[in-house]
C-alpha cells in the first residue's frame, strides 16, 4: 500500500530560470538573497541622504535671516552627515567582527548559510 507521504504528490518543481544564477545549493542561494537585500538598502540609504542633504541645502539657501530656518536647515544637514557616519561604522564594525570573530572581513556582510 503507498502512503501519501510516500509519493510526490506535486511532481518536479523546477526553480524559476533568473533563479539559476544563485545555483542550486540552498545555502549559498539565501546568502547570496541576503546580500542583495544588504545591496538594496546601502544604495536606498545613499540616495535617501544624497536627496537628504539637497534638501537641506535649498532650505538653508532659501532661509535669509530667518535664524529658525537656518536652524533647521544645519540641524537637518547633521542629522544627515551623522546617519551616514553610522551606516559606514556599521559596515567597519561588521568587517571588524567578521575579521576578527570569523577569521574573514566579509563573513557578515557576504553571508553563506550551510545546508547539510
Amino acid at each position: 500500500m503507498k502512503l501519501l507521504s510516500d509519493a510526490n504528490p506535486f511532481g518536479t518543481i523546477k526553480a524559476p530560470t533568473a533563479l539559476s544564477q544563485y545555483g542550486t545549493d540552498a545555502g549559498p542561494a539565501i546568502g547570496g538573497l541576503i546580500e542583495k537585500v544588504l545591496q538594496f538598502l546601502i544604495v536606498g540609504a545613499g540616495i535617501y541622504a544624497l536627496f537628504n542633504l539637497v534638501l537641506a541645502g535649498y532650505a538653508f539657501m532659501s532661509a535669509g535671516d530667518d535664524a529658525k530656518k537656518v536652524e533647521g536647515a544645519w540641524a537637518k544637514i547633521y542629522q544627515t552627515i551623522i546617519g551616514l557616519a553610522f551606516s559606514a561604522g556599521a559596515f567597519v564594525l561588521a568587517a571588524l567582527i567578521g575579521q576578527f570573530v570569523f577569521g574573514s572581513w566579509d563573513f557578515i556582510l557576504s553571508p553563506s548559510i550551510p545546508t547539510l
